[in-house]
């Protein structure tokens, strides 16, 4: 690669090479550069363009200015080039040399010479996290009596109670959704990440309902959506019912503060503007395509308030749901998933576009299991722009969620240090890596966690980089231990580690929602599917042999520390599964019902999109049944029984 475009790269934090999935060198096209660099608002698609580019950064670094954002971490300093003021969070001023070491956390203002910058001083870690144990629980999958077509946050909070005294239970992302149709169904492609979806709502446990006259109810009763004929979840079905249950209680709903949250009265205005005219706002009237614009601001209708209506009733049954949390003693309680993105073309993407980039598809560079490389189709932040805005977006999206959480799951945890862009017009293998600050990143992570004490968890699976888990580790955030990951991969025969040598600092699980359950684990479910639907890379008979051998493998251990007896049947394997995590120092040990109840299908099948029912299966069992299932009990009673490490 020419040198002064290299030099251009380093400068933005765009990656000129990788490490790839065989640990080799792999140096990235001139051309995917150069993509990139333009989704950073930097030409570089001459040698003049480059040469200009460069002289700018040459000359912003000569002028020795402050970086927009300045993170330090409590009790460290850092040297200043000049007298400034500091003032912080509770309105006090500090005059200084330097930035001190005793600052309170907190979000405070710098002002050193002509500049007025963000410092944000974090916390070095978070408190130990309890040892517990818990579910890890699709929500949509779930399904009563009483909900209609779809797990909602009725059923969490009754799942909570019935479910064996678990301290933390760990959902998917409940994100929001742009509310038109067809509704969307994956929960890792939301609109946005800061608000919630109004398909997990119970409508009868609502003020309104319980206020609205008989007959009204009744009306409201009788739109509870049938069963499907395919068994399946149809989203837009429950969000149609469960829509026109809403419009008939809205009359009930009184007046609507929108002055109080800015940030949710601006969701609510793209939720009633979508309404008119489409899910993808990058198609709405130009003057419209703004949410600064006058015509925006001019935009009046009831259904803005509406929409915040809904936020504030996805509010209060949240909140019902963590104080059944509190109410039954949970050490963690209720841990959300956050999405590593957002669709580019939802509220978040018109809200928070200065500070995405525009036309970027983030994903992932090829590697074993995706060879072409991945293309997740979701925006990413600018970098540069949360720096220049003091991670004003970063943060507010964080606090929003942490108000009704026990935790927070981080999805691919890896992108706080870097994530992989692919420019428009090009393939997903044809991306680079973009670098963010990891002390900004996880510093405010950490900050808005410990102000709502809560815990984090890091999705840090697959190929990541050493400074990831290490960092995790030491601000005591917990990594993923998955049992059939956590192998001895430089090893020949890639042994399953020991239950003893887990990492402490980890939530351990027998699978994700990505992977086999536990029986189609041990069925070699994946491989039939897989194969019927062409997604094999080699010969089937390869892979079956290869999946005998995996099962085989664990089977194995699991005899060898007596948990099981040569030729235990699939169920008592599945319990021993369980019974092997139990004996893992990890501080959060989790059970999947999907594994538990014996499920084959799992949850999301990468790779595919219509292809099959990704996050449409409902469980079989009903929460009723599942009250009463002896394999629930007895997963429970095992985890529950966990010791503490010596």
């Amino acid at each position: 690669m020419d040198a002064e475009l290299a030099e251009l790269a380093t400068a933005h934090g765009v990656a000129t090479w990788y490490e790839d999935w065989h640990r080799e060198r792999k140096d990235v096209a001139d051309e995917s550069v150069v993509g990139v660099l333009g989704l950073l608002g930097v030409d570089a698609t001459s040698p003049s363009a480059i040469r200009e580019e460069l002289s700018a950064v040459r000359e912003r670094e000569a002028l020795g200015l402050m970086p927009g954002t300045v993170v330090v971490r409590e009790g460290a300093s850092r040297d200043l080039p000049g007298p400034a003021t500091i003032t912080l969070e509770d309105g006090a001023t500090r005059e200084v040399r330097d930035i001190p070491a005793d600052l309170p956390l907190g979000w405070h203002r710098l002002h050193v010479g002509e500049q007025d910058v963000t410092l944000v001083v974090v916390p070095a870690e978070l408190p130990e996290p309890p040892q517990t144990w818990g579910w890890m629980l699709q929500l949509y999958a779930l399904h009563s009596e009483r909900s209609w077509g779809i797990g909602d946050l009725g059923d969490l909070r009754e799942f909570l109670t019935v479910s064996g005294h678990p301290g933390l239970v760990l959902l998917n992302p409940l994100h929001a959704i742009t509310p038109t149709l067809p509704v969307a169904t994956s929960p890792y492609s939301p609109s946005s990440r800061r608000f919630a979806n109004p398909l997990y709502l119970r409508i009868a446990d609502t003020d309104e309902y319980r206020r609205a006259d008989p007959d009204v109810r009744a009306a409201i009763d009788r739109l509870k959506p049938a069963p499907t004929a395919d068994g399946l979840i149809d989203y837009s079905a429950v969000w149609q019912a469960k829509r026109a249950a809403l419009d008939l209680l809205w009359p009930m709903a009184g007046e609507v503060d929108l002055e109080s949250d800015p940030g949710l009265t601006d969701f609510a205005r793209f939720c009633a503007l979508a309404e008119r005219h489409g899910p993808n706002w990058t198609e709405w009237p130009e003057e419209l395509r703004r949410p600064d614009s006058p015509a925006v601001r001019e935009f009046h209708s009831d259904r803005i308030a509406y929409h915040a209506w809904l936020q504030r009733l996805l509010g209060a049954q949240l909140e019902a749901a963590n104080d059944a949390a509190r109410a039954g003693g949970m050490p963690v309680g209720v841990v959300h998933d956050l999405a590593v993105g957002i669709d580019p073309n939802g509220a978040d993407g018109w809200l928070l576009q200065d500070v995405l980039a525009a036309g970027v598809h983030t994903g992932a560079p090829p590697d074993a299991f995706n060879q072409l490389g991945q293309d997740w189709g979701l925006a990413a932040w600018r970098p540069d722009q949360l720096i220049a805005t003091g991670y004003a977006a970063y943060r507010d999206m964080l606090r929003r969620i942490f108000q009704h959480a026990g935790g927070l799951r981080v999805d691919h945890v890896a992108g706080l240090w870097r994530l992989w862009w692919v420019p428009p017009g090009m393939g997903p293998a044809e991306g680079t890596y973009v670098h963010y600050d990891p002390e900004a990143m996880l510093g405010i992570l950490a900050l808005e966690a410990s102000r709502a004490g809560a815990v984090v968890i890091g999705e840090d699976l697959g190929t990541v980089q050493p400074a990831v888990t290490e960092t995790l580790e030491r601000m005591n955030m917990l990594g993923s231990a998955v049992l059939y990951f956590t192998r001895e991969w430089t090893e020949e025969d890639q042994p399953f580690v020991p239950a003893e040598e887990y990492k402490r600092n980890a939530l351990a699980s027998v699978s994700t929602h990505d992977l086999p359950t536990a029986a189609g684990f041990l069925t070699g479910e994946q491989v039939r599917v897989r194969a019927e639907l062409g997604q094999l890379a080699g010969p089937v008979e390869e892979e079956r042999r290869n999946a005998r051998r995996d099962r085989d493998a664990l089977v194995a251990v699991l005899e060898g520390d007596g948990l099981i007896a040569p030729g235990a049947s699939d169920d008592e394997i599945i319990v021993a599964m369980h019974e092997f995590l139990a004996r893992t120092p990890c501080r959060f040990v989790t059970a999947s019902l999907y594994d538990v109840l014996g499920e084959l299908a799992q949850p999301n099948l990468p790779g595919t999109m219509n292809e099959y029912p990704n996050w449409r299966m409902p469980l079989a069992a009903s929460l009723e049944q599942i009250a009463e299932d002896p394999r629930v009990r007895t997963v429970a009673a095992i985890l529950a029984e966990r010791k503490a490490p010596k």
